[in-house]
């Protein structure tokens, strides 16, 4: 009888690394927007345009940008509330990112134990 391969918890590495990604994703994007309100510099502008690039593309994918857009420049959202939502989105698809990771290499590890024979 062969031995059972060791199994990782690849929810729960999946769910910290998710954690880890966003913390640092949205200390780094208000960071940046510290800079830029604070020194305003070229290099602070391009950092804040850069990280709002992601929730912005992703919510014009799904159609939300526009309606976002409107309510902000009617005055029916304020600039907190915007900022808001992109983290939230921003936060959104780094865990659905990990869950693709994860899902994928869950998949590549029944493949293996299949292939080798150590599934229980």
């Amino acid at each position: 009888m062969e031995a059972k391969a060791p199994r990782f918890p690849l929810l729960r590495i999946m769910f910290g690394n998710a954690s880890l990604m966003s913390a640092l994703y949205l200390s780094a994007a208000v960071l940046s927007e510290v800079a830029r309100r604070t020194w305003g510099t070229r290099w602070s502008e391009r950092a804040s345009l850069a990280f709002e690039s992601l929730p912005a593309r992703a919510l014009e994918l799904v159609g939300l940008l526009a309606p976002l857009r409107r309510q902000y420049a009617y005055g029916a959202l304020s600039e907190v509330w915007v900022r808001v939502i992109f983290g939230l989105t921003s936060v959104a698809i780094i865990f659905a990112m990990a869950a693709a990771v994860g899902a994928g290499m869950w998949a590549l590890r029944v493949l293996w134990e299949r292939k080798t024979g150590l599934s229980g």
